[in-house]
């Protein structure tokens, strides 16, 4: 059954496949997935079993049946009421919030390359540099350059895809070479097989769940594919495969080139490119990599700063949050709402200062706290299929789940406990980075504060907010619509 999007164009099954990946594969994720060692194959493995293919293919069915702008909201709201899915596309976006701190943090460890490799550990200048790039992209985006979203999706390209090859395989020459490496070369079943009863090894798990979080965004375009009941599982097929491979293989780098003890989970590609450009003669390569990658991890943050606060306007709009946060500019940018997504950027950015321990365990405590969040949205969004199926069961999906009651719940019901079990894991310190017995409180406490945000929102709204009973107020941010499509090309 084809598709069209709101511009009447088609997309084909090579597009969906460069636009998927686009969205999910990044370099930024090998150093912590590397800690896992050669385990990182299982891991990757099982990921893609328990998150990624069941969450692409309910994602699909809900867009495809319920296409309006606004995604989870949208989904969880019909299913059970604008209460919670509120609270879902919340959920969502203050998860990005979160999120971003571990993008803005590459960033600057990985500019410190060009000046100062040491600056990498020192979280007062990780901070500085994570709130200047995102206050100075947020006002950027206040004036809607459309050209300036483009000019971030070629950034994608020369600072994660050309980086990723020479660093993949750069690694492979250096290891052909007869340098030391910190694996062996001939693992054995023990070596690729983690001890399950270790709690503390199983939770790097979350690790790899996360580097696959996010696909219910790019599943937008499944309601624009041409033949999507053939093209959008055979494309998220293709891509599962290319992004276990890569990351897989990326991950295996790093964790050979770089030594456990002194690998930083911010500046392990830098650390590895490093070591495949020690020669001297070649060494000038690593700032000049250090730059290309600062400066496309930069373009996926600009291009992002819009993209999140898509769903929450939605939300808004209707009448969920204050007026405030419902306005936009001239160019049709809701500047209230960046502003304040910049102030909760700020805001963690001082929680990763704060936090107890170096680099590594500030960055591993919000990684985990990031995953802990999404993870309710997505048992939201599960549920939300399965009540759908009986609630509205004669709305056309173009893309639906076969098997019936019995295939949904399969499919949706395993997603869920596969999403529950991954919330337990996130509590716990994985054995290889050290935090304490607060730990898992500190991970409680912090999703219950969140998830009740929300809540209190809803419950303390007022008749006046709704947009309809306020004429003058623009009814959607132009420059948002021209930018939707552009931010599924950008990592999360």
């Amino acid at each position: 059954m084809p598709g069209k999007s709101s511009n009447g164009f088609t997309i084909g099954l090579l597009a969906f496949i460069l636009i998927t990946s686009a969205a999910l594969i990044s370099m930024r994720t090998f150093p912590t997935m590397a800690v896992a060692g050669w385990d990182v194959i299982f891991f990757s493995v099982l990921a893609l079993i328990l998150y990624l293919i069941p969450a692409s293919l309910v994602s699909a069915e809900l867009a495809t049946g319920w296409p309006q702008e606004g995604g989870v909201y949208i989904w969880v709201k019909q299913a059970f009421g604008e209460r919670w899915g509120f609270t879902a596309v919340w959920l969502q976006w203050f998860q990005m919030t979160i999120g971003f701190i571990t993008i803005l943090a590459f960033i600057a460890a990985t500019f410190a390359y060009v000046f100062n490799p040491a600056l990498s550990d020192n979280k007062l200048y990780v901070f500085v540099v994570m709130v200047a790039v995102w206050w100075v992209m947020t006002a950027i985006n206040f004036h809607g350059l459309k050209a300036y979203t483009r000019i971030s999706s070629v950034a994608v390209i020369i600072g994660t895809l050309i980086p990723a090859i020479v660093m993949i395989t750069g690694g492979v020459w250096y290891i052909m070479a007869g340098n030391p490496v910190q694996l062996t070369l001939h693992p054995a079943a023990a070596d690729l097989i983690p001890d399950l009863s270790n709690a503390g090894s199983l939770v790097l798990l979350v690790t790899f769940v996360f580097s696959f979080i996010g696909i219910e965004m790019t599943a937008t375009h499944a309601r624009e594919m041409d033949n999507v009941e053939r093209n959008y599982p055979l494309g998220i097929l293709v891509v599962a495969l290319m992004m276990t491979v890569i990351h897989t293989v990326g991950a295996l780098i790093v964790a050979m080139l770089v030594p456990g003890a002194s690998l930083n989970l911010l500046s392990g590609i830098m650390q590895t490119f490093a070591d495949i450009f020690s020669n001297p003669a070649i060494a000038w390569l690593v700032p000049l990599f250090a730059v290309l990658i600062a400066f496309g991890a930069i373009g996926q943050v600009s291009t992002w700063i819009l993209g999140p606060v898509r769903g929450l306007f939605v939300a808004a709009r209707e009448g969920t949050l204050p007026p405030a946060l419902q306005n936009t500019n001239k160019n049709g940018i809701p500047v209230n709402m960046l502003i304040l997504q910049a102030v909760f950027i700020t805001f963690w950015g001082a929680v990763f200062v704060l936090l107890p321990g170096g680099v590594n365990g500030a960055f591993w405590i919000l990684l985990a706290l990031t995953t802990a969040v999404y993870i309710v949205m997505y048992l939201l969004m599960y549920a939300a299929v399965i009540r759908l199926r009986y609630t509205q069961p004669d709305v056309p999906r173009a893309f639906k789940i076969p098997g019936g009651k019995t295939g949904i719940w399969l499919i949706a019901g395993f997603g869920f406990l596969a999403m529950a079990a991954m919330f337990i894991l996130a509590l716990i310190p994985p054995t290889q980075i050290k935090e304490g017995a607060w730990f898992p409180l500190f991970m409680i406490a912090g999703t219950i504060a969140v998830v009740s945000v929300p809540l209190i929102i809803h419950a303390m709204k007022k008749p006046e907010w709704k947009i309809h009973n306020r004429p003058g107020v623009a009814a959607r941010p132009a420059e948002m619509n021209d930018a939707e499509n552009e931010t599924a090309l950008t990592d999360r």
